[in-house]
């Protein structure tokens, strides 16, 4: 078995090394998909809505992924060859005032169109309504995510690690933005 999943990590980063943007995106893909399938059962779901589960996939695939990827690398441009702790915190700061707001908002808005096909005005409302109380808590939790992947990942791993983190994230944010739509129901 350790063979098997040695080779496996091998073969996953030569494909890092050599397409580094569509392993980035296929990884979010896979982990997107995995974090809705268990939000779904989670939520009670007896069997898996396949649309939807395609929907995340795609989210992950034609969004998260890339954007992480050129995240890191024009975070890595912006700070060049610089280091430390301050360099760091820097890096943490910029992304909590952009990224963090922008990610969270284009999910909220990307779960009740696409997802469940609201409409604007509804999805607009809902957004308005839930999105302080997402994002206040995103900066309780992410910071110290953002801290550990900018101090100890390397370049190349930062997608790979915050996916994984984010695959838990969107558990909460799949589940608090079908707690919504329950209630609406």
């Amino acid at each position: 078995m350790s063979d098997t999943v040695s080779h496996a990590w091998n073969k996953y980063l030569l494909q890092l090394q050599l397409h580094p943007l569509r392993t980035k995106a296929i990884t979010a893909a896979v982990l997107a998909g995995f974090s809705d399938a268990v939000a779904q059962k989670i939520a009670g779901a007896k069997k898996l809505q396949l649309r939807r589960l395609l929907l995340f996939v795609l989210y992950g695939f034609a969004y998260s992924g890339p954007f992480g990827h050129f995240l890191h690398k024009l975070m890595d441009k912006i700070f060049k060859e610089q280091k430390g702790s301050d360099t760091v915190a820097k890096k943490v700061i910029l992304e909590q005032i952009t990224s963090s707001p922008w990610n969270n908002f284009f999910f909220l808005m990307y779960y009740g169109l696409v997802i469940e096909g609201r409409p604007w005005s509804e999805v607009f409302s809902k957004v308005k309504k839930g999105y302080p109380t997402v994002q206040l808590t995103a900066w309780k939790f992410w910071p110290i995510v953002a801290w550990v992947n900018y101090q100890y990942m390397p370049l190349q791993f930062r997608v790979l690690f915050h996916s994984s983190i984010a695959a838990c994230w969107g558990i909460f944010l799949n589940l608090k933005a079908r707690s919504g739509a329950i209630k609406k129901d």
